[in-house]
């Protein structure tokens, strides 16, 4: 594997970088999941051609452009699906909100599993919903923070009044990958009780260790025809700026449904993402598969720089995603470690109380970033609590 192009620092600070614009020069920033890495090559190239083009009207996916996708889960994840059930989004967040709009009803229940990414507890409520977490189970291996889903606590948050499921899969901040079997169970307590599946895969490419994502709806044809899964090429080819994403919808009612939420209120997709998504799945499987082994190597000098270094702090050891979880609770530390990490080393976290509930004394690290950025990240919060020991 070649780490050269993964070890580069790209000043991200010449750009508008909401991840490097939103605190100081002085702070350097871990938070919001947005890679530091350059795009694939053909990317950048295909980018550059469309551009010389020189003409940026109204733009839709062509049948082309879903035969891709198509054909990149069918390579993935062994999930076959028709072209026609694939709705196009501008971004998954607004996917989220747009979910609530079209299958919820005013005072609806929305369960999700908390600790979670915010927009799954904001979304509903967005949307005149009431979201219900059902924090996960946490197993600690001793020297890792590992969860796990209490099936039952799951089913005891569901009401009469629920009739959606948001489900982060793999999970953030928690960095699980569900089995198959977990997915069934999952999915079968849902088709008992009648709840739509709302199913963010978001990080499915972003596999570590080699681990393989399974699509919720590919679990079984019921399941399937009981939910609504969100991709996007975003986080994996670290293209999020540029608003393409989708849904494939395999139930005919529901896509209909989804379609007439969206009609005059969602835009469409970007032009430049287009030619982006349709580069990503088609030319770029070499620079996913360094990737992911970058990032591997990345979360593992990270567990054992805390492990040497900040013993009293415990993480995760995500199996997808290239966020760490990181458990600040047995820390000197007076008050939300992330303002703590913010002001005294110049480090911005996500602040775990912004999870849910379970997040209380946790910060969310980005690892997607190169090696030296990393390590001086680390370095930096080392040497604020070394000030408070």
């Amino acid at each position: 594997m070649s780490h050269k192009i993964f070890d580069q620092v790209v000043d991200r600070k010449v750009s508008n970088s909401i991840k490097w614009k939103l605190y100081g020069d002085d702070v350097l920033p871990m938070w919001v999941a947005d890679m530091d890495f350059k795009s694939p090559e053909p990317i950048i190239q295909a980018l550059r051609d469309r551009v010389e083009h020189g003409v940026f009207g109204y733009e839709a996916p062509s049948d082309e452009m879903r035969a891709v996708v198509v054909n990149w889960l069918a390579k993935k994840y062994q999930w076959a699906i028709h072209p026609n059930d694939l709705v196009f989004l501008p971004g998954l967040v607004s996917g989220l909100n747009l979910v609530a709009r079209a299958y919820g009803h005013m005072g609806d229940n929305v369960t999700t599993l908390t600790p979670v990414y915010p927009p799954f507890l904001s979304a509903p409520v967005n949307q005149g919903l009431t979201a219900v977490g059902c924090q996960l189970k946490r197993v600690d291996d001793g020297e890792h923070v590992r969860y796990t889903i209490d099936f039952d606590a799951f089913e005891k948050t569901i009401t009469p009044r629920t009739h959606i499921f948001y489900l982060c899969h793999p999970h953030n901040p928690a960095g699980i990958v569900l089995s198959r079997e977990e997915l069934l169970k999952l999915g079968e307590i849902c088709l008992k009780h009648d709840v739509l599946i709302i199913s963010d895969e978001i990080h499915c490419d972003l596999m570590l260790d080699g681990n393989q994502h399974v699509p919720m709806a590919s679990v079984s044809e019921a399941i399937g025809q009981h939910c609504v899964t969100l991709m996007a090429p975003s986080k994996t080819f670290n293209v999020p700026g540029l608003g393409f994403s989708f849904a494939v919808v395999q139930n005919k009612r529901l896509r209909e449904r989804l379609q007439h939420a969206e009609a005059g209120i969602v835009p469409h997709v970007n032009a430049l993402g287009i030619t982006a998504a349709h580069t990503a799945y088609t030319q770029c499987d070499g620079w996913l598969a360094d990737l992911q082994a970058y990032l591997t190597e990345n979360r593992d000098v990270m567990l054992d720089y805390l492990a040497e270094n900040m013993p009293e702090i415990k993480a995760t050891r995500p199996a997808g995603t290239y966020l760490g979880w990181l458990d600040c609770n047995n820390t000197n530390i007076k008050g939300n470690p992330y303002d703590f990490f913010l002001k005294e080393a110049k480090v911005a976290l996500n602040s775990g109380p912004m999870f849910g509930a379970g997040g209380e004394g946790f910060v969310r690290f980005n690892f997607g970033t190169s090696r030296s950025t990393m390590l001086e990240g680390l370095e930096r919060m080392k040497l604020a609590l070394d000030k408070i020991k």
